[in-house]
């Protein structure tokens, strides 16, 4: 592991108990999955790059635009699927007919791999990439990790 991927871990670590807000980014107070990330950016990087516009349990389904996905692709580096690495940010299709919009950001990699998310109803855990959950990971990105290393 890096320098780099220690301290994204390490903060992201941080958030495990906060229980699960939809909408807030607020460590120990509460979070969503998008939450989590953001507060981990603004642990480790400082000033979130943009802030998200309001949005409803079901964002983006009704129009099936993969607004996640995007924002992901203009503040992190899009990677291989095949390449996984601590620190990198997952993003999940929960139903194959759905739009993607679950995140994690994995904390172990190999036969022990795991990711650190806010899950609906059990707040920020760290959980193992079972094989229900890998076989739901529709992009992998990384952090900008030069501007902290």
């Amino acid at each position: 592991m890096t320098v780099c991927a220690d301290r994204i871990i390490a903060e992201a670590r941080t958030w495990v108990g906060t229980p699960y807000v939809h909408q807030m980014a607020a460590k120990g107070a509460g979070c969503d999955c998008l939450g989590l990330v953001r507060g981990v950016w603004r642990g480790v990087f400082g000033a979130e790059p943009e802030r998200p516009p309001a949005y409803s349990m079901d964002w983006s389904e009704p129009q099936g635009e993969e607004r996640l996905w995007a924002a992901a692709l203009r503040h992190l580096r899009a990677k291989p699927l095949d390449v996984p690495a601590v620190g990198d940010v997952v993003l999940f299709r929960m139903r194959a007919d759905a739009v993607a919009k679950h995140l994690g950001i994995q904390s172990a990699t190999g036969s022990d791999a795991r990711f650190i998310h806010a899950y609906s109803g059990h707040g920020v855990v760290e959980s193992p990439m079972s094989v229900p959950w890998a076989r739901r990971i529709v992009a992998r990105f990384e952090f900008p990790f030069e501007e902290i290393c």
